[in-house]
């Protein structure tokens, strides 16, 4: 099965991305990985990658389209793949998709976690991590039992500079900016899934199984 995971950041790609990775027996692939392991490797496409790196520009496209190629020809995803990051725009999708033709490969979905921005703030601000251990903590759904200490190792907890309410609303918009237009290209190829992220957990993973079952 080959999909792609769409979902601001806070929407739970992560969660829902291991239980499909444990149900479906597939990687989950995130562009961030990839191009970290293709630079290490010193694939081509990875060494392509490095010279943008090192210089401190954006890896343009057709590079990452080739960094992602290189991941989906390993042999763990030759039953399939979940990508988590990417495509980003409507131009990568485009790559995305002549990619895939080239490989003899179909997306057989993309699912889109759609999560209210208040709650994706509330999620993401509340988010504390223990500055001796690295722990994590969120104050409304996973709160230490003292205030402002760690539970493990009663280490001081912070908040990351990420997960700041201003910094949070400024990724937000830029996620929506970038991801409106791909949310629109997919539905006009009746591949897109939209799931209702604000519920449980448990619910939010059945409702994806149910959707990939009948699509």
């Amino acid at each position: 099965m080959n999909l792609i995971l769409l979902g601001p950041p806070g929407a739970g790609k992560g969660t829902q991305s291991a239980a499909l990775v444990e149900r479906y027996g597939i990687p989950q692939i995130s562009t961030g990985d990839m191009l970290r392991v293709a630079v290490k490797e010193g694939s081509p496409m990875g060494v392509k990658a490095k010279s943008f790196m090192d210089a401190g520009a954006l890896v343009p496209d057709d590079v990452v389209v080739g960094i992602v190629r290189e991941r989906l020809e390993k042999e763990d995803c030759r039953n399939g793949f979940i990508l988590d990051g990417f495509p980003r725009t409507v131009t990568q999708a485009d790559a995305l998709h002549g990619t895939l033709k080239e490989m003899g490969k179909d997306l057989d979905a993309v699912i889109s976690l759609e999560v209210e921005v208040d709650a994706l703030v509330e999620r993401l601000t509340g988010r504390r991590i223990c500055k001796v251990c690295g722990r994590g903590y969120h104050l409304a759904f996973d709160p230490p039992s003292v205030e402002g200490r760690c539970d493990q190792c009663g280490g001081e907890l912070y908040q990351r500079d990420d997960d700041r309410e201003e910094t949070i609303r400024k990724r937000l918009a830029v996620y929506s900016e970038q991801t409106s237009p791909l949310i629109d290209y997919y539905r006009q190829r009746g591949l897109l899934i939209s799931i209702d992220g604000m519920r449980d957990i448990a619910v939010v993973q059945s409702d994806i199984v149910a959707a990939l079952r009948t699509s």
